[in-house]
């Protein structure tokens, strides 16, 4: 089953990463991918980034419990789950609250080009991640300056975090799913949603299903009357309630199938990608 780079990269797992011509070019924390439908190159050699080990018939199969799944697995082929590197990841989530593709894409860059180091990748300049030292000694009025608004003091704390070794993202991807969301959700700024993201695009947590309200105006269209959750808002308690409804429900691959609903919503209502 071949990736298709378009469906993938536009999927709002990723925001660092532009098209030109019939190439993508991507930067994952303190690496540049240059990547079409033929040929992935990278300025450290790391195609796990493509999750390329995935048994990706056995997932499909698995995660196919109806035919609106079917169909989106069906329409969306060539869509896959990344694997970022966390701390961009974490960081991209955070920033992500509450806003848009658009804009969570051009707060980052500013991040970058403001905080990372300079790096060259075929004849193209490029600013990687700022490591988390640098965005933890960063101040108020530095982080504001690249769009963050409320955001900056999440952003800032969530640094401090990771430089305390409080989130030790290795430990995160060792431990099992309840206690790598448990400690996420003790970071200042992280909610259910932005730790069930990074969970599933960064740490290997495939069971983690982010539920946000694209997700749940796909659950209202596709399955109105299997899943309820009473309104448009989540508390903490109807969040959990539903997440564990939908992971029994699409099994421990749960995070695929949000994927395609949510690539499925987005493309029904025409929104915007990269």
């Amino acid at each position: 089953m071949q990736i298709n780079l378009d469906q993938t990269i536009n999927s709002g797992q990723v925001f660092l990463w532009k098209k030109s011509d019939k190439t993508w070019y991507g930067v994952d924390g303190q690496n540049v991918f240059a990547a079409n439908q033929t040929k992935v190159s990278s300025l450290k050699d790391d195609l796990d980034f493509f999750r390329n080990g995935d048994d990706l018939e056995k997932i499909f199969k698995n995660i196919s419990r109806d035919k609106t799944i079917r169909g989106a697995v069906k329409k969306f082929s060539g869509l896959r789950l990344l694997r970022q590197d966390p701390f961009q990841c974490y960081i991209s989530f955070i920033v992500s609250s509450n806003s848009s593709i658009q804009n969570i894409r051009s707060s980052l860059y500013r991040i970058c080009e403001k905080f990372g180091k300079k790096t060259a990748f075929q004849g193209i300049r490029f600013h990687l991640f700022p490591e988390p030292k640098r965005l933890a000694k960063a101040s108020n009025a530095e982080l504001l300056s690249c769009g963050l608004g409320y955001r900056t003091k999440f952003v800032k704390e969530a640094s401090i975090s990771v430089t305390e070794n409080k989130i030790d993202f290795d430990f995160l991807k060792k431990t099992d799913y309840q206690t790598a969301k448990k400690t996420l959700l003790g970071v200042f700024g992280v909610g259910n949603k932005v730790a069930d993201c990074i969970l599933l695009f960064s740490l290997d947590k495939l069971e983690s299903f982010p539920l946000d309200r694209w997700i749940l105006r796909s659950l209202q269209n596709y399955y109105p009357e299997k899943f309820s959750f009473g309104g448009k808002t989540l508390t903490d308690k109807k969040y959990q309630t539903l997440h564990d409804e939908l992971v029994e429900y699409f099994g421990k691959y749960a995070g695929y199938s949000q994927q395609f609903l949510f690539k499925m919503i987005r493309e029904e209502n025409q929104k915007k990608w990269l």
